[in-house]
């Protein structure tokens, strides 16, 4: 749990060239009121194939919101979000 909202799942460890670390989720979700977002650390640069038919959604540089799970395609979320927990788990070991 991070906060009184948000799930995280696994952890790693950042370190930045500038000196600050920390350790954060390698995924996560917050169930709020207007979207349950979906947190893809990751980010989505990398991962158009799969948000291009992934449904109704919205983003933003690591979140994904949605109204509901039934808009998305499921199948799609779960690839998203393995890619995406592999590149963090390959860029931060």
């Amino acid at each position: 749990m991070c906060g009184n909202s948000i799930f995280g799942l696994g952890s790693y460890h950042y370190k930045y060239n500038i000196g600050r670390e920390g350790d954060w989720f390698l995924t996560g979700f917050s169930p709020r009121k207007q979207n349950l977002t979906i947190y893809i650390i990751a980010g989505f640069s990398e991962y158009g194939d799969i948000v291009e038919n992934l449904g109704k959604f919205k983003t933003s540089s690591s979140c994904l919101y949605v109204k509901k799970l039934s808009d998305i395609d499921a199948d799609k979320l779960k690839t998203l979000v393995k890619k995406s927990v592999g590149d963090i788990k390959k860029r931060y070991g």
